[in-house]
């Protein structure tokens, strides 16, 4: 299914993902911006356990497409943290017990906030009938109408706006080629005018997990460069990769594929390499989707070429990445550090051979294999888990 880009603000905060035109609003927050806390009931609009405020009206995240949000403000229960309002109504909860098994109290708060909001001198009666789209299967709603009353009772805080991060802002473009704003965060508006749709902006891998890491080679840095710079040579030395084209502005289009048993993933995406041939160095960033998981994967890397002394030569990674969806369950940077370095060997090698005109296949498998992979992980594990007892 063609993907569609969604340009909102989440939270305060600008968002630009491509998803497909089916991905209702919930599933955009859980799986694309693994903001969790909106739950999903009944995924047909009544129990209201998904309900988030979309410009600032109660919505069932549940039936409204993401795509039909576009350039929505859009404020999901984790956009409430220092909100004066919904402190005194998660306290309000807390004192007269408003939950139990908490699954419904995320779409309660929201439409409690609305209703403290909206109506100052609603009764008991009327918050009821409020709280009416709202579901509760565990306190029979006493609690939760008594903590909703407590509040409109005793002079409530006023409700914290939102900030509207929609403004757009002088943007700058650093020598790789990377988006900024005078602010750290680049607006959608800026996004859309000067990174593709399919490529993330360098703002939404901020506070992302990181990696450094070093390769050398017995070969000089002017053969090694030869293959890192050249999309083609390098992207066939890593396992289970393919470069489908490679298009004006710098942008490749490709896949990468791995097998873990039954489970399978082809990261297909975009990326865009940016080369500084006089400091042989480089930039890229780019955007990978698994069609059967709906995972995807968000990176971002610079590396510097370096002469050594013994004539050997050093290849720096300055890595960046993000994995969201089903296969997050592998991004623990413990783990993804173990295979990052499993992985870079075989690149490495790869590399070396093609520089002194080997085919590098011949001793690096063409594929990646998670089991194999996951396998001499935990052997390492167990190997220096042994070695300090």
């Amino acid at each position: 299914m063609t993907e569609t880009t969604v340009d909102l603000v989440v939270n305060g905060a600008p968002v630009s993902e491509l998803t497909e035109p089916r991905t209702h609003l919930a599933d955009f927050l859980r799986e694309d911006l693994l903001l969790s806390g909106t739950h999903l009931g009944c995924e047909q609009g009544v129990c209201g356990a998904c309900t988030v405020f979309v410009d600032g009206r109660p919505t069932r995240s549940c039936i409204t497409l993401a795509a039909s949000c576009k350039g929505a403000e859009v404020r999901s229960v984790e956009g409430f943290d220092d909100d004066p309002l919904m402190k005194a109504l998660r306290d309000a909860f807390k004192r007269h017990h408003g939950l139990q098994c908490g699954y419904c109290t995320p779409g309660m708060l929201v439409t409690g906030y609305d209703i403290v909001r909206r109506l100052p001198d609603a009764d008991a009666e009327r918050v009821r009938k409020e709280l009416s789209g709202n579901l509760c299967r565990c306190t029979g709603y006493a609690g939760i109408v008594a903590a909703i009353m407590d509040v409109l009772e005793n002079n409530p805080p006023a409700a914290k706006v939102q900030p509207h991060a929609r403004t757009p802002q002088k943007t700058e473009k650093s020598a790789a080629g990377s988006i900024g704003t005078a602010s750290g965060v680049a607006s959608p508006a800026a996004a859309e005018r000067n990174v593709p749709a399919s490529i993330p902006a360098k703002s939404s891998l901020a506070g992302a997990p990181s990696l450094s890491r070093t390769i050398r080679f017995n070969v000089s840095a002017s053969d090694i460069w030869a293959i890192v710079s050249d999309p083609e040579k390098i992207v066939s030395c890593i396992p289970g990769g393919q470069l489908d084209s490679i298009t004006d502005g710098n942008l490749l289009q490709g896949k990468c594929a791995v097998s873990m048993g039954p489970i399978k993933a082809a990261f297909a995406g975009t990326a865009r390499m940016d080369l500084n041939e006089a400091e042989k160095s480089g930039h890229v960033i780019g955007r990978g989707k698994d069609g059967l998981s709906r995972s995807q994967l968000d990176g971002m890397l610079d590396f510097k070429m370096t002469g050594l002394p013994e004539k050997g030569s050093e290849l720096t990674l300055d890595m960046v990445y993000k994995l969201t969806g089903p296969l997050s369950q592998f991004s623990r940077p413990a783990l993804v550090a173990e295979i990052a370095d499993r992985i870079l060997d075989q690149v490495a090698a790869s590399i070396e051979a093609l520089a002194k005109g080997e085919d590098p296949h011949e001793t690096q498998p063409r594929n990646l294999n998670g089991l194999s992979l996951m396998a001499s992980v935990f052997m390492g594990w167990i190997k220096r888990t042994l070695r300090f007892r």
